[in-house]
């Protein structure tokens, strides 16, 4: 059984800056990749960042220059960074671990999610 447990979620006026953290535990066989998923009410579930076993990261285009994802690969943990924070970037934030299982299919695997509301 896999679990990721999200923390770092709140309330800030935009401008501000806030760091989210997601912690897997369980039984992980290969890593393919962490990332940061969030869903804004109304909105589909939209990707925001993902960071390879390798560290290769990539964004979407609304938060390239003020979201940073980072690993610690020992202690199976994803961070975003998030500075300059806009009231658009309102919503549930998902933690996402996808791995490789031994017979080669990938799973996918969810945290609760964590709010985060920006103020204008």
């Amino acid at each position: 059984q896999v679990q990721l447990v999200e923390s770092g979620g709140g309330l800030v006026q935009a401008g501000e800056s806030l760091r989210l953290s997601c912690a897997a535990s369980g039984n992980i066989f290969s890593i393919n990749h962490m990332g940061w998923y969030r869903q804004a009410p109304g909105k589909q579930r939209e990707l925001v960042a993902v960071i390879t076993d390798g560290s290769t990261s990539d964004y979407i285009s609304s938060v390239k220059g003020r979201f940073t994802i980072s690993r610690d690969g020992a202690k199976n943990t994803v961070f975003m960074q998030m500075n300059s924070l806009k009231p658009e970037d309102t919503a549930v934030y998902y933690c996402n671990l996808q791995v490789v299982a031994p017979l080669g299919y990938t799973m996918n695997y969810w945290g609760k999610g964590t709010l985060v509301t920006v103020s204008s």
